[in-house]
C-alpha cells in the first residue's frame, strides 16, 4: 500500500492513544505529497475513537480562535464541567460569552475538555493545513499536544513545507512525505488511468514531477490512455511543467466569466458556507449556473450546505490570479453579507479598503477588543496594525501600533512587536503613551537584545513619564535602577539617581517603596551595602502589610531580598508570585517565578524543589513563544546536577545550542555564571581549569552563592590572594548587610586563609545557625572536620564529620556525601548511613505533584497549576504512592517528607 511506512507510523499513534498513551504527530510534506489523504485514511482507521477535525484557511488566519472554534464546537456542551477560570477563559475564546479571557486558561481549558471527552472514547484530534491556523488556535493546540501523557487522545497534523508561512512544531515528532516512485507511482497513475502504465513513461512522469502525487494524479487526468501505456508520444513539455498550481489556473481560466467569479468569491470566502458563498456571488453576478459550471469542473464541490475547493492550490491559484480590483469587489461582496458575523465582516472591509476609512477603521478596532479579551493577542495585533494602515490622523495612528505592538509582544512575537513599536515611535506624542511605548521597547529590549539597549529605552521612560505621571515614574525610575545594579549602561548623560525627585511623605505606600527600592539598587552598584541594605528594607517595611498584585513593584522586592541575601523573604516572595501566577493561568509569570525562586532554593538547599522548578519551566518556555528562555532552567538543572556529583553535560549542551540560535537577553549573564559554576563544580578534580570558571562569575548575587566554592578553589590552586580577596569582597557584604549567611562564608573563609583557623570556623558556624543555606553550613562543617582530624583532634572532628555527613546526605549531594563518610572513616568511626525520608526517587513532576497535593488540593486544582490535564495528575500521584509505599492522600500528608 501507498506510504506504508507513514501509515505505520500513524497507526502506532493512534493504538498508543487507545491504550491510553497519548502523542501528537505532524505530517509534513510540499503541496500535493498526500498530507491529507494520510490524514483521511487515519480517520478512516480510528475505530472505537471519537474523531475531531479543523483545518487552517489561509484567509481566516488573523481571526483568534477560529480553527479551534471549530474543532471544539461538538464539545461545547462539556464547557460547564470545566474548573470555573479555564471555563471562562475558553468560553470567551470560542465566543461562547463575553468578558476577558487569560490565553493560557484558555490553552489549559482546551486540554482538559479533550481529556474529558476522551474518558468517554479515545480521541483522534485532525488538524489540516496546519501552516494556515491562526495564531491563537496553533498555540493552543501545540500547548495540548506537547502535554498528552497519559490522555487516550492522539493529535494529527499535516502542515504544507516550502510555504511562506510555517507550523512552527519543531519539537513535535514528525513524518515528511517525499515523492513517490516505483510501484507507488504505478498505483496512482493507474488509478486514474484504468489500463496499465508503461515503466519508461512512470519513470519520465516522476522525473517530471519530482514524484509529486498529486501532479502524477492531475497528469493521468490529462494524457490519454494511449499516452500512459507508451504506445503514443508525450507532449513536450508535460501539462504540469509549470507546476500542479499553474495546471489549476489553466483549468480556472476555461470557465466562463461567471464560474471564474463564482470560485474567485469561494477562493476568498473562510466561512465554507454555501449560503454565504452563494448570496456573495449573486451580488457579482455569478448565480446557480455558474456553481453548476465550477461543479464540473471538478475545482470545487458541495456538500450540503458545505462549499469546499478540490485542493488548497486551487483556492491560492484562483485568489492570487485575480486582479487586485476583482480581489477587493469579492471582500466587499462577502462583507455585504455577513452582517451577522463581524470579525469577518470587519477583514472583509479592510481587504476591500484601498485608502484611509474611519468606519473601516472603527470596525477593526472592535475586532482588536474582542481578540484582545479573548486571549487572541496575535489577532489583535493584526486588526490594530491594519487599522493603523488605514488611520488618517498621525497621532491616532501611532496609538494603534502602539496597541498592535503590545499585542505582538504578548502573543510571543517579539520581532513583529518591536518593528511595531519602532514605527509608532515616530508619530505617538502624547507623553503618557510614550512613556507606555518606550516601555514596552525596553521591555522588549532587555528581553530579547541586550541589557543595555532596554535600559536606555527605561531611561527615556522616566524622562517622559516625570512630566506627567509620578507614580508611573517612580516605578520606572526603580526599574533603571535595578537594570543599572544587574550591569546596565547607557551612552546617554543620565544619573538614574536624580531621574525623579522624591515622593511626597504622604504619597502612597507603593510610590515611597518604589523610591526606596530605586535608592537600595542605585546602592547596590556602587556597591554601598550599608545603604542598599537601609533602603530595601524601608521597601520592605512600606509593603509588607499590604500584599502586593504588581507586575513590576512585586517582582523586584523579590530581587531586592536577594541583593540583600534575606532567603527567608525572596522564598516568601517567590512564592507569592508563583501562588498569583498559577491562579491568573498567567504562563509567562508562572515560568518567572519558577526559575527565580529556583535560584534561592538552590543556595538554602532546596535542591528537590529548584530541579522541580526548573524542570516545570521547560516545557512552558516553549509555550510562551520565547525559546531563549528555556536556557535558564538548563543552566539551573546543570548546577543542580554538578553540586549531586551527577553528569551536567547534557543540560551545558542544550545551554551552548540555545544561546547560539536565540537572544537571551537580560538573562544571558545568569546563565553564563550558571554555566561556568556548574563547569567548575564538574572539574573539581582540577583546580586550575575549576578556578578558571569560577572566577568568571560575575552576577552579585551568584557570586555569593558559589562562594565557598570559589574560596576552597582558590585555596587549592595555590592562589591565596585570590582567595583573600574573594573573602574581602565577601566581607563588605556581610558588615553592610549584617546577612547571617554572608558572615559565615566570610568567617570560612578566614579559617582557610589565617592561621587561628579554629575561632573563625566557631564564628562560622554561629552565623550558619541563624542562616538557611544548609549547603554552605554543611561544607563548614566538612572543613572544620577535616581541619580538627589533620590536627590529629580525632574525637572532636567527628561530630562536625557526622553533621556534614547527615546534611549532604539530606541534601542529596553523593560526592559530598562520600567525602565526608571518608573522613569520618579515617577518624576512626564508621560511618552509618541514616534512613532518611525523601522524595530524591520520584520526579520532577512527581514532586510537583505530591507538595500540591500534600497542601489539600484535588487533583483538578494541582492539574490547573501544573498546566497539565488531571488524568496526568492522577498518573503521576499513583507513581508517588506506590514508591513511597501510601494509599491515601491523608498517608502522604503525614509522611515526613521534603519535596
Amino acid at each position: 500500500m501507498l506510504r506504508d511506512r507513514e501509515r505505520a507510523t500513524i497507526t502506532a499513534l493512534l493504538d498508543a492513544a487507545r491504550s491510553g498513551r497519548g502523542g501528537a504527530l505532524v505530517v509534513r510534506g510540499v503541496a500535493g505529497a498526500g498530507k491529507s489523504t494520510l490524514l483521511s485514511d487515519a480517520v478512516a482507521a480510528a475505530s472505537g475513537m471519537r474523531v475531531l477535525r479543523t483545518s487552517g484557511v489561509e484567509s481566516e488566519s488573523p481571526l483568534a480562535f477560529a480553527a479551534l472554534q471549530r474543532l471544539l464546537w461538538p464539545l461545547r456542551s462539556r464547557l460547564d464541567g470545566l474548573p470555573a477560570p479555564q471555563r471562562a477563559a475558553l468560553s470567551a475564546a470560542l465566543g461562547e460569552a463575553t468578558g476577558e479571557g487569560e490565553r493560557f486558561l484558555a490553552f489549559l481549558g482546551t486540554l482538559s475538555l479533550l481529556a474529558d471527552a476522551a474518558d468517554e472514547a479515545p480521541l483522534l484530534v485532525v488538524v489540516d493545513d496546519a501552516h494556515w491556523l491562526d495564531d491563537a488556535s496553533s498555540a493552543a493546540l501545540l500547548f495540548v499536544a506537547r502535554r498528552l501523557q497519559d490522555e487516550r487522545v492522539a493529535l494529527l497534523f499535516a502542515a504544507r513545507d516550502g510555504d511562506a508561512r510555517r507550523f512552527d512544531a519543531a519539537d513535535l515528532p514528525a513524518v515528511v512525505l517525499g515523492g513517490v516512485t516505483g510501484a507507488d507511482a504505478d498505483t496512482l497513475l493507474a488509478a486514474r488511468a484504468g489500463g496499465g502504465i508503461d515503466p519508461g513513461v512512470r519513470d519520465q512522469l516522476v522525473a517530471g514531477t519530482g514524484g509529486n502525487p498529486l501532479a502524477l494524479v492531475e497528469l493521468a487526468r490529462v494524457l490519454t490512455g494511449e499516452q500512459l501505456a507508451g504506445r503514443a508520444p508525450l507532449p513536450a513539455p508535460l501539462p504540469l511543467t509549470g507546476g500542479v498550481e499553474r495546471g489549476f489556473l489553466d483549468r480556472h481560466r476555461r470557465l466562463d466569466e461567471p464560474a471564474q467569479r463564482f470560485l474567485l468569491v469561494a477562493a476568498t470566502d473562510d466561512t465554507a458556507r454555501l449560503t454565504v458563498v452563494r448570496d456573495a456571488a449573486e451580488r457579482l453576478g455569478a448565480g446557480d449556473d455558474a456553481l453548476d459550471v465550477a461543479e464540473r469542473s471538478g475545482l470545487l464541490r458541495v456538500d450540503g450546505d458545505v462549499v469546499s475547493l478540490y485542493h488548497p492550490l486551487v483556492r491560492s491559484a484562483v485568489y492570487r490570479a485575480a486582479t487586485s480590483a476583482q480581489r477587493r469587489t469579492a471582500h466587499r461582496a462577502l462583507a455585504e453579507v455577513l452582517a451577522g458575523d463581524p470579525d469577518r465582516r470587519a477583514w472583509h472591509l479592510a481587504a476591500a479598503a484601498d485608502r484611509p476609512d474611519d468606519d473601516v477603521v472603527a470596525a477593526l478596532d472592535a475586532v482588536a477588543e474582542r481578540a484582545a479579551a479573548r486571549g487572541g493577542h496575535e489577532a489583535a495585533a493584526a486588526a490594530w496594525s491594519r487599522a493603523a494602515e488605514l488611520t488618517t490622523g498621525g497621532e491616532a495612528r501611532g496609538r494603534r501600533l502602539h496597541r498592535a505592538a503590545s499585542s505582538a509582544w504578548l502573543g510571543a512575537h517579539p520581532s513583529q512587536a518591536a518593528a511595531l513599536a519602532t514605527t509608532a515611535g515616530a508619530t505617538v506624542t502624547d507623553p503618557l503613551v510614550r512613556a507606555q511605548l518606550l516601555t514596552l521597547q525596553g521591555q522588549i529590549a532587555w528581553n530579547t537584545r541586550t541589557l543595555d539597549e532596554g535600559y536606555d529605552f527605561v531611561l527615556q521612560a522616566v524622562q517622559v513619564a516625570a512630566e506627567v505621571d509620578e507614580a508611573m515614574a517612580q516605578q520606572l525610575a526603580m526599574l533603571a535602577a535595578s537594570l543599572v545594579a544587574f550591569g546596565a549602561r547607557s551612552p546617554r548623560a543620565v544619573d538614574p539617581s536624580v531621574l525623579v525627585a522624591p515622593p511626597a511623605p504622604d504619597a502612597p505606600p507603593r510610590v515611597r517603596a518604589a523610591a526606596a527600592l530605586r535608592r537600595g539598587f542605585i546602592a547596590a552598584a556602587s556597591r554601598d551595602w550599608a545603604a542598599m541594605a537601609e533602603c530595601f528594607r524601608a521597601g520592605f517595611a512600606l509593603t509588607d502589610a499590604d500584599p502586593l498584585d504588581d507586575h513590576v513593584l512585586q517582582p523586584n522586592l523579590a530581587i531586592a531580598a536577594v541583593f540583600l541575601g534575606d532567603d527567608e523573604r525572596a522564598l516568601r516572595l517567590h512564592e507569592h508570585q508563583l501562588t498569583a501566577a498559577r491562579a491568573a493561568g498567567a504562563l509567562n509569570m508562572v515560568e518567572h517565578a519558577l526559575t527565580r525562586g529556583a535560584q534561592v532554593q538552590l543556595a538554602v538547599g532546596a535542591w528537590s524543589k529548584a530541579a522541580a522548578a526548573a524542570e516545570e519551566a521547560l516545557p512552558l518556555t516553549a509555550a510562551t513563544g520565547h525559546p531563549g528562555l528555556s536556557a535558564l532552567p538548563h543552566a539551573l538543572l546543570a548546577v543542580l546536577a554538578a553540586l549531586r556529583g551527577e553528569d551536567a553535560d547534557g543540560h551545558l549542551a542544550e545551554v551552548t545550542a540555545i544561546r547560539e540560535a536565540h537572544p537571551l537577553g537580560v538573562s544571558d549573564g545568569l546563565v553564563i555564571d550558571l554555566a561556568h559554576w556548574a563547569r567548575a563544580l564538574g572539574a573539581a578534580a582540577q583546580p586550575a581549569t575549576a578556578l578558571h570558571h569560577l572566577a568568571q562569575i560575575s552576577e552579585p548575587g551568584l557570586r555569593r552563592a558559589a562562594a565557598v566554592d570559589r574560596i576552597e578553589t582558590a585555596v587549592r590552586a595555590g592562589r591565596a590572594d585570590l582567595a583573600r580577596t574573594w573573602v574581602d569582597e565577601l566581607a563588605e557584604h556581610a558588615a553592610g548587610t549584617g546577612t547571617p549567611a554572608a558572615t559565615a562564608v566570610v568567617e570560612h573563609g578566614r579559617a582557610l586563609l589565617a592561621d587561628g583557623a579554629e575561632v573563625h570556623f566557631q564564628r562560622a558556624l554561629a552565623a550558619h545557625a541563624d542562616s538557611l543555606r544548609l549547603p554552605d553550613r554543611a561544607r563548614t562543617e566538612l572543613a572544620y572536620g577535616e581541619h580538627l582530624r589533620r590536627a590529629r583532634r580525632r574525637v572532636d572532628a567527628r561530630a562536625h564529620l557526622r553533621a556534614a555527613l547527615a546534611l549532604f546526605e539530606e541534601l542529596g549531594a553523593a560526592s559530598w556525601a562520600e567525602r565526608a563518610a571518608q573522613e569520618l572513616r579515617a577518624s576512626g568511626e564508621t560511618a552509618r548511613r541514616r534512613d532518611v525520608s525523601t522524595a530524591t526517587d520520584l520526579t520532577a513532576q512527581e514532586r510537583q505533584v505530591a507538595a500540591l497535593v500534600r497542601q489539600g488540593l484535588s487533583n483538578r486544582d494541582v492539574a490547573a497549576r501544573l498546566f497539565v490535564s488531571p488524568r496526568t495528575v492522577d498518573f503521576h500521584l499513583r507513581n508517588v504512592f506506590s514508591k513511597l509505599g501510601v494509599t491515601s492522600r491523608a498517608e502522604l500528608t503525614a509522611l515526613a517528607l521534603e519535596v
